[in-house]
């Protein structure tokens, strides 16, 4: 075997151990935090929305204004840094109150702000271009790995124990973050291009509009869909939580599919995954049980699978690597404020006419983007790659 083979595998696994670490985290204190604020503190769903949006907030000002502007070199630190920070934030949740959650979650979002971009990009830092392609979907198959390793083993500690003590069983995986952090690649270049020139890459207008198409629905999810299904039909609270596994099996299988035959067209398997994602929005409205609801949700995993790895993929296409660790953070930065904006809508709306109807209409931001997306980019190479 080569050295450039053994050092793509040894990058890849050691991507692969990070992304799981820093995903799993991630989605349970995203996740975890709007039950522990409604159900243990008390809070309302306009409160929870807010509680959420305000971690995302923390999450956008990291991305957008923090981490572009650092060098590689001062950028890894801070990356490490953030690592040790997110491990801390776990017993501070366990022991936090309606106040102190608040502060928590301000110095998570920062923390995660700084880790999450710098993943993409290394991931995008293989030598070849169909290398690059394939690390891409198999971090996004890490992604979906840890979504579902961080959810079955919470839907399992909820069978014993309530939500604070959560946070307290997923310290080792945050743990093996903070091992590996120091060993993350980072760009080795000695300028990196930021700004509006950035801004004005065809790769981040596409990948964005790409990625709202699904993120807008996700965000709601990532805050309520727990809440509507525990609200809806009664359930304890591990089965509530449970109406996150088929959605992440699903996606997991899809950017495991993508990994293995990576996308060469990609105008198809998106507009494919626009008409799921919409079918799966008036499905959650008028499911009449769980169990056809639970049907729902896996279907939803599918565009929630493939989108995203599509987006990084049409980012590498059309950025060079100076140009990707400006590019990746503000990608990181336009979903952060989605998930910023979105759960205090849906928490304030939903006050006046519930949940399932909050979350059925987003399919008309869902519909208007995808309108935008295919004008603007039908033929272009960046998705019809010729």
């Amino acid at each position: 075997m080569d050295s450039s083979k053994h050092s793509l595998i040894y990058s890849a696994i050691l991507l692969v151990l990070m992304t799981i670490s820093a995903r799993a985290t991630n989605n349970m204190v995203t996740t975890t935090v709007p039950l522990l604020a409604k159900y243990s503190l008390q809070l309302s769903n306009s409160l929870v929305g807010l509680l959420s949006a305000l971690l995302f907030a923390f999450n956008f000002i990291a991305t957008t204004f923090i981490n572009p502007e650092l060098n590689s070199k001062l950028r890894k630190r801070v990356f490490v840094i953030s690592n040790v920070i997110i491990l801390l934030s776990l017993p501070l949740y366990y022991l936090s109150n309606a106040i102190s959650i608040w502060i928590i979650s301000i110095f998570a979002g920062i923390a995660f702000g700084l880790v999450m971009p710098n993943l993409i990009t290394a991931a995008s830092l293989a030598n070849d271009k169909k290398s690059v392609e394939r690390l891409l979907s198999l971090y996004s198959t890490s992604l979906s790995t840890s979504l579902i390793i961080g959810p079955a083993f919470e839907v399992y500690l909820l069978t014993k124990y309530d939500y604070r003590d959560v946070f307290l069983w997923f310290i080792p995986i945050a743990v093996i973050g903070v091992i590996i952090a120091s060993r993350i690649r980072f760009p080795d270049v000695k300028r990196e291009s930021s700004g509006i020139s950035v801004i004005r890459n065809k790769g981040l207008i596409a990948g964005s509009l790409a990625v709202t198409t699904y993120n807008v629905p996700f965000a709601a999810f990532t805050t309520f869909l727990a809440i509507l299904a525990k609200d809806r039909f009664n359930l304890p609270n591990f089965d509530a939580y449970f109406v996150f596994l088929p959605f992440y099996i699903m996606s997991f299988l899809t950017r495991l599919t993508m990994t293995i035959r990576p996308f060469e067209n990609l105008r198809m398997p998106m507009l494919i995954s626009v008409i799921i994602t919409i079918l799966g929005l008036f499905g959650i409205l008028y499911a009449p049980n769980y169990s056809i609801f639970l049907a729902v949700i896996a279907l939803l995993g599918i565009p929630h699978g493939s989108i995203f790895p599509m987006a990084t993929i049409m980012i590498s296409r059309a950025t060079s690597i100076a140009e990707r660790n400006a590019v990746n953070s503000y990608f990181s930065a336009y979903n952060n404020l989605l998930f910023l904006v979105v759960p205090a809508t849906i928490g304030f709306v939903s006050e006046i006419v519930g949940l399932s109807l909050s979350i059925s209409v987003l399919v008309i931001p869902v519909v208007i983007t995808t309108i935008v997306f295919f004008k603007m980019f039908w033929n272009d190479n960046i998705i019809v790659k010729r």
